[in-house]
């Protein structure tokens, strides 16, 4: 029974860590250049779960910029808000899920010191 919990408590801090991966994509959607990175959940050893984070070096779109007095190309971000938002679903499902089987543990456990007194 160990090792359950600290399976779900550790991936409690992975879809954390997963979510503020989206966050930081989304909030840098408008940054120039900026590059995205991707979470992605592992099982690690005792069943827990670890998370890798990836940069992706996709080029972002480009546009012309002719406000000085050379027109130049900019490339935008590579973020598409269209393929992060979808992706914070499964994420705050999962960690919905395991911090109610947290929940549930801790009262099934203050059930038996009850029933022990």
């Amino acid at each position: 029974m160990s090792f359950s919990i600290g399976s779900n408590l550790s991936a409690l801090r992975a879809f954390g860590t997963k979510m503020s991966v989206t966050a930081n994509n989304v909030a840098n959607v408008s940054s120039e250049a900026f590059k995205k990175s991707r979470a992605v959940l592992e099982e690690g050893r005792n069943a827990a779960v670890t998370v890798d984070i990836q940069k992706i070096d996709t080029p972002g779109p480009l546009i012309h910029d002719s406000r000085g007095t050379e027109p130049v190309q900019r490339e935008l971000s590579n973020v598409d808000l269209a393929e992060e938002l979808p992706r914070t679903i499964p994420t705050s499902r999962g960690y919905e899920a395991n911090l109610e089987f947290v929940r549930t543990r801790d009262e099934m456990l203050g059930t038996v010191i009850d029933l022990l007194e």
